[in-house]
């Protein structure tokens, strides 16, 4: 597959995570959002390691909880966390910066060089987000900040972690993404169970909902974004996270029947003309496969994670 069909790929996964917000106010049961994150990942990861049919051997067993708890298992309480004390989107711009950290997390442990175009794609996407969800009155909380900078760094660790890491030789992204989703909602469900008590009653919206969040937006997105992972460096699959909060402004207005301002679409074009330029091409070659796989196992495992999951958008 050539790079601009993967990177269109992966581009699918945060576009489907846009959909949260409006799935989440319009179907599910309100102020539950660690049951939610739980929901989430637990449930899809299930499903992709029994599609898979693979379990973790030897030292994956610890990296695929390591993986988990930072991509899924921290990162979910912590982002969610961060959106109910800062109003305004400040919590999205918080998000928005997250590429930042994987810039520098990725030239430390993963050899990447920090070229200027990417710092400044990654600065100006920010930017961007910033015009089209940050309000005037936004108030600072400083819970809610360090939760929302922390939340990025998770994620941005991470993301490189899994791309150091690579998978083990002969096992495609489907089991590797299910072990990580497994893990990371085993560590929400006490913090949920803790937090927030026992379970809300749910009704049909909620199962519809939920089903969608597990499927769509969890099971297959995070299948995405790590697929890509093994094929494109670090910061060219982080620099496509702004494309998260403008399809929730699209919806947003195309659904909920909220307005977009001229300031607004104007930061819409800056952060998507900022996630175009983080994947142009640079002086040097992508790779094509994470460390530590074959290439032939690679490919053969995708072939059949592709065929076993029949999970096709």
């Amino acid at each position: 597959m050539n790079r601009l069909a993967t990177v269109a790929l992966t581009a699918l996964a945060p576009i489907s995570w846009g959909s949260t917000y409006a799935v989440a106010t319009e179907l599910l049961p309100p102020d539950r959002p660690l049951f939610t994150g739980a929901m989430r990942a637990l449930p899809a990861g299930l499903l992709l390691v029994a599609l898979s049919r693979t379990l973790p051997k030897g030292d994956w067993w610890w990296k695929s909880a390591v993986l988990g708890t930072l991509n899924i298992g921290a990162f979910f309480p912590l982002l969610f966390l961060s959106a109910y004390r800062l109003p305004g989107g400040v919590a999205a711009v918080l998000g928005a910066a997250g590429p930042l950290f994987v810039v520098g997390l990725a030239a430390l442990f993963l050899g990447e060089r920090a070229r200027a175009r990417t710092v400044l794609a990654a600065v100006v996407g920010a930017f961007g987000v910033s015009m089209v969800v940050l309000k005037a009155e936004a108030a600072l909380d400083l819970v809610g900040v360090i939760a929302g900078v922390v939340s990025s760094a998770s994620m941005a660790a991470g993301t490189v972690m899994t791309k150091r890491w690579g998978r083990p030789e002969g096992v495609g992204p489907l089991a590797v993404t299910g072990w990580q989703l497994t893990a990371g909602g085993l560590v929400i469900i006490p913090i949920a169970a803790l937090v927030e008590g026992a379970p809300p009653a749910l009704d049909g919206k909620a199962f519809l909902g939920y089903g969608y969040m597990m499927l769509i937006n969890t099971g297959i997105a995070y299948w995405l974004w790590f697929r890509g992972l093994g094929r494109l460096t670090a910061t060219s699959v982080t620099l496509l996270g702004p494309l998260s909060p403008l399809t929730a402004a699209v919806i947003g207005w195309a659904a909920l029947g909220q307005s977009l301002t001229p300031v607004q679409l104007i930061g819409m074009a800056i952060a998507f003309g900022a996630t175009i330029v983080g994947q142009l091409p640079g002086r040097e070659p992508e790779p094509a496969q994470e460390p530590f796989s074959s290439a032939e196992g690679t490919d053969r495992n995708d072939s059949m994670d592709l065929g076993n999951a029949e999970v096709r958008r």
